[in-house]
């Protein structure tokens, strides 16, 4: 099930983008199995990240792992990584080693900096990622940049880049039957992702100081009001149509408003806004404009986003045991995905993996030992 269906992709198990971007793939119907540590994390049912990919745990130092790997690797229509540059080279899985070993193999790399540069061999999060690309600099409060969590660099720019190139590369290969390196930084794909805020900076249309531009907070018809009860409302009604639904469904003369494309009128228009939907609670205001143009919407929380109507209608989240999480995205007319199975504990796999890749019941227990 799913568009990527007869697919099988090796994941060397890591954290954040890497896992995401394999869920991806496996969501899409990818059969992708993650290659962990034997002495890493025992992992969790709850991984939701980890969901929808059988495990197998070696100890990659070991020369018998790496041919493992290697054979597994022959099989397979791409490997993904997410170590720093230079460590799967001194596992002795590198591309070199892998593209020889299958010369179609996708190769997917994920790191922060890339896998050249001045950064490329340092240590780094998303938050310092983000830093270099403008998008910090870009998010936040007039007095100091906030970070997005780790959207951005981690999963935007990130596993979600990952996942395209490879697809591309996986096209290319089935067109060429020439295999690749994809080499995914966090950095370019936030660099990326500000695309069309470099182009209105281009045009003059962005360069205030953060927290005075369109799209961040500063325009009075684009930002985040709280209402009475302590709770918010997104306002978003940039086009003259929707502005004036939104200003007519919340209670304001249009005519007070006739000035509201001109900057220095935009503190002032922010506070009558402010006022008004200040006089009630979120959800009474999500009632008023529910079913409008009017481009309003209401904050929710993570407890609270599963049961909204839109949300229940579309089946964007589902509960499987006892865990919430998103179903996956986008959706396919002709082949639906459909999430996985939960998360499976380190190396619960070990032994059908192997067993299905023609390893021998003595090779298996040497690999694996007692597991």
């Amino acid at each position: 099930m799913g568009p990527l269906a007869g697919l099988r992709v090796i994941e060397m198990a890591g954290i954040g983008p890497g896992p995401f971007c394999a869920m991806l793939l496996a969501d899409m119907g990818a059969e992708v199995i993650r290659v962990e540590r034997r002495d890493g994390a025992p992992g969790s049912r709850k991984d939701v990240t980890g969901r929808g990919r059988r495990s197998v745990a070696l100890d990659l130092k070991s020369p018998a792992a790496r041919d493992a790997v290697l054979r597994l690797v022959a099989g397979a229509d791409a490997l993904l990584e997410g170590f720093r540059p230079g460590v799967m080279e001194r596992l002795g899985l590198g591309p070199e080693p892998c593209l020889k070993a299958n010369p179609r193999l996708v190769y997917g790399r994920m790191t922060g900096w890339g896998q050249s540069g001045p950064y490329a061999p340092t240590a780094g999060h998303d938050i310092n990622y983000i830093a270099i690309s403008g998008a910090l600099d870009a998010i936040g409060t007039t007095e100091t940049p906030v970070p997005p969590l780790n959207l951005v660099g981690d999963y935007g720019g990130g596993g979600m880049l990952l996942a395209m190139g490879m697809l591309a590369a996986l096209l290319h290969a089935a067109r060429s039957g020439q295999g690749q390196v994809v080499d995914a930084a966090m950095s370019d794909g936030a660099a990326l992702l500000m695309a069309p805020i470099y182009g209105m900076r281009a045009a003059g249309r962005w360069g205030a100081p953060r927290g005075a531009n369109l799209l961040d907070g500063g325009a009075p018809f684009y930002g985040v009001y709280r209402c009475a009860d302590g709770k918010h409302l997104s306002v978003g009604p940039i086009e003259p149509q929707f502005f004036a639904e939104f200003l007519r469904r919340l209670g304001l003369p249009a005519e007070d408003f006739a000035a509201r494309d001109d900057r220095a009128h935009w503190p002032a228009l922010r506070a009558r806004i402010a006022a008004a939907l200040a006089a009630r609670t979120r959800d009474a205001w999500a009632a008023i404009f529910d079913g409008s143009d009017a481009c309003v919407a209401p904050v929710l929380s993570m407890a609270e986003a599963p049961a909204h109507p839109h949300n229940a209608a579309r089946g964007t989240f589902f509960e499987r045991d006892g865990v919430v999480q998103p179903a996956p995205a986008p959706r396919f007319s002709a082949t639906p995905s459909a999430p996985g199975a939960p998360a499976r504990l380190r190396g619960e796999d070990g032994r059908a993996v192997l067993q299905e890749a023609g390893f021998t019941a003595e090779d298996i227990t040497a690999l694996l030992g007692d597991e």
